[in-house]
């Protein structure tokens, strides 16, 4: 829709009245989006998939009622990141129904004059602590932070440390060895962290829960290791879309749910592809033991070609801010292993040094330097720009197993396959430096025996003509990439049918498409790669 409009009264309730500030939080709204209170402008904020907030004002000053008005623009004329929305008025290809306005909680809280913003969490295994910064809003002197540590026995450490000194307050949380629980694959270790910022007089001004896993992310030549095993990454594609309400899923335990249908069929990870998920679907992932790559939804910046070629610099520039908001908000998730700000991108290298060029570089950069603990991908598949990024990955959708196996013999000798331009060169990605490398989409087997006459209805390939041709064709596809040594994991396309694209394990409705003990079978033997290190 072009616009929307929301209008809401909203009674404060008489115990807030203590509290001198309101912040009204949105987690996401679709897509330029303006709140007014009382008349007054008080946020504004692009993007689709990104919180933001509003500092509304002293409560004392408020009406005991007071109207809160949102306003949400969506003009599908203008380029912009919009993931798998449909950039016409139907579903079509690999896009989907679109969405605009508020599709994610919003909530209000009342805040003390000073106050704990979002803290981050980094678990440090080498040291066996976890490192806790907490900014905070409002400053005051005299104030101090104290943190502790808690596992199912009861406490494991506790710190305080001035809170005004710097913009956050920083302490490091130790783990003794006795206490040692590691979080993993299949092994959601957490702790449970309290947070309590106090004043000159020992007061509790401000206070919170949060918790963390102790796990680590690193690269040993070809493998990316977990906790210091080699771990492959069995991925699926998870688009998250539900057949009644969208991209917002329909109730909590519809998260939970495709996290243990993907999990039934032997995958231990997902790329969350073309969305920032719901937040409560890291939350879930998190005390599951489920591994999460996190991206970007940025198709859609280039969508129109008479928008791209005559201001194509501005959507990037939006879908730069909104992607160091997606890190902001996701840091401390120890789910996620490793983060793709883009996807399927392509460069016109005819004429030099383009756009999209400065946005993969930049985005790259802009999370390395928000965060040093995991790996990187430029781009998932087609054009990588940025040299010896940590990852180095390709999309391969070809359905013959012997070509398929073909295509990927070049690892071996350090020349992996790259996605070609539409010239078939591969010119317009970045030299293969030795990074790890991962078939990041393949599959893709359509498979929709219940498909009526005429409808419209597809997958990657030839469709199998029997379940048994299916089978044969998911076990020989992903046995070539659990063989090959150097092959750190995949991501198989997809957890389910999305609206036409009818090539996922489970039906739209997250009903069985197929023997889950065969399709797990085809994936949980030991790759060689898991064998060898």
């Amino acid at each position: 829709m072009p616009a929307v409009w929301y209008r809401r009264e909203v009674n404060i309730p008489a115990k807030w009245k203590k509290y001198p500030r309101l912040r009204l939080h949105f987690q996401a709204c679709d897509y330029d989006t303006t709140v007014w209170v009382n008349g007054t402008e008080v946020a504004r904020h692009r993007g689709g998939f990104t919180p933001f907030y509003a500092e509304i004002a002293n409560s004392a000053e408020l009406a005991e009622n007071f109207v809160i008005v949102v306003r949400a623009r969506d003009d599908n004329r203008t380029a912009k990141p919009g993931g798998k929305q449909a950039h016409v008025y139907k579903n079509t290809g690999c896009d989907y129904t679109r969405t605009t306005g508020i599709w994610q909680t919003v909530w209000l809280e009342p805040l003390p004059p000073t106050a704990m913003e979002r803290p981050r969490v980094t678990p440090e295994l080498g040291n066996s602590r976890f490192h806790i910064e907490v900014p905070f809003s409002g400053n005051t002197a005299g104030m101090t932070l104290a943190a502790t540590l808690t596992d199912e026995d009861g406490e494991v450490s506790s710190v305080e440390t001035a809170a005004d000194t710097d913009f956050a307050g920083s302490l490091s949380l130790p783990v003794p060895a006795r206490r040692l629980r590691l979080w993993g694959p299949g092994e959601p270790n957490l702790y449970n962290i309290s947070l309590e910022l106090r004043d000159r007089g020992g007061k509790v001004v401000d206070s919170a829960e949060t918790y963390a896993g102790m796990r680590s992310v690193t690269i040993d030549g070809m493998a990316v290791k977990i906790n210091g095993k080699v771990v492959f990454q069995r991925l699926v594609l998870d688009q998250g879309y539900y057949p009644d309400s969208i991209m917002t899923a329909p109730a909590d335990e519809a998260l939970k749910l495709d996290i243990r249908l993907s999990m039934d069929a032997g995958f231990n990870a997902a790329r969350l592809h073309q969305k920032v998920f719901e937040e409560r679907f890291l939350y879930h992932a998190d005390h599951m033991g489920y591994l999460v790559w996190g991206e970007f939804g940025d198709w859609g910046v280039r969508h129109r070609q008479e928008v791209c070629d005559a201001v194509r610099d501005q959507p990037m520039a939006a879908m730069m801010s909104q992607w160091q908001e997606v890190l902001l908000r996701d840091y401390s998730h120890p789910c996620i292993i490793g983060w793709c700000p883009l996807n399927e991108t392509a460069h016109d290298i005819r004429d030099g040094i383009e756009a999209m060029d400065d946005a993969t570089i930049g985005m790259y950069n802009a999370t390395k330097a928000c965060d040093r603990t995991r790996p990187v991908l430029d781009a998932s598949g087609y054009s990588h720009r940025v040299p010896r990024a940590d990852i180095y990955d390709s999309h391969n959708y070809e359905q013959d197993v012997e070509k398929f196996h073909s295509i990927h013999a070049g690892l071996a000798n350090g020349k992996p396959f790259v996605n070609p331009d539409g010239t078939g060169s591969s010119r317009w990605s970045v030299a293969y430096a030795g990074q790890p490398y991962f078939c990041s989409e393949f599959g893709g087997i359509w498979w929709n025996p219940k498909a009526r006459e005429g409808e419209y209805s597809w997958g990657y390939g030839n469709r199998p003509k029997t379940i048994e041709e299916f089978y044969e064709r998911f076990e020989g596809l992903c046995a070539v990439l659990l063989d090959d040594p150097l092959m750190f994991g995949y991501c198989y396309t997809q957890l389910t049918d999305v609206f036409q694209e009818q090539n996922g394990i489970y039906d739209f409705n997250r009903e069985k498409k197929f023997d889950m003990a065969r399709i797990r079978a085809a994936q949980t033997r030991p790759a060689k790669i898991e064998l060898e290190g």
